[in-house]
């Protein structure tokens, strides 16, 4: 599986509109401080690729994750249960992106922060992403941090998802 370079190219201003079962989460993504992992994000929510797709992990006062495509097919209570194969949170878009949290200026996880998951390899995330559930400062000098919240209903969004709930659409408002 080799690294993905993504043809979009941020200009700053998207803003992801992710659409749950909870409601809506309005999140300002960082196009100058991590292109390639908003571009990336960009190209795959236009592409419908996280349409249908369930949160799979979720680790109270750490992280809400979802982005796995094993998840599409199931229930959202098959999800909760586990016990599926391929199990969900091992699948992706089929490539790999390069880390940016080493040239991120702005690399803080914060409450609400959104950023990249990824395997132990560097360059290894792809469409697997987290919401952090409070500040997880710990993670700051090793995944991408792409974008944070713009509202308090947003991060009230977050905190309310759990194992199993959708993500019914993600639309990129303001991208060229």
């Amino acid at each position: 599986m080799g690294v993905y370079t993504p043809q979009y190219q941020p200009n700053g201003d998207e803003v992801a509109v992710i659409e749950t079962g909870k409601g809506t989460i309005r999140v300002k993504l960082a196009g100058k401080d991590a292109p390639i992992h908003v571009a990336n994000f960009v190209e795959l929510a236009r592409k419908g690729f996280y349409d249908g797709l369930k949160f799979h992990r979720h680790e109270p006062n750490f992280v809400i994750q979802g982005g796995c495509p094993n998840t599409r097919e199931l229930t959202c209570e098959q999800v909760r249960a586990g016990g599926t194969y391929p199990p969900p949170g091992t699948g992706g878009p089929g490539y790999q992106i390069k880390g940016e949290w080493t040239v991120n200026p702005h690399n803080t996880h914060k409450d609400g922060t959104l950023a990249m998951a990824r395997s132990q390899q560097p360059d290894s995330a792809g469409s697997q992403f987290y919401f952090c559930l409070g500040t997880q400062s710990f993670l700051d000098g090793n995944y991408t941090v792409f974008g944070d919240p713009v509202d308090d209903a947003s991060v009230a969004v977050i905190h309310s998802l759990e194992k199993g709930d959708e993500i019914r659409s993600i639309a990129i408002e303001n991208g060229d």
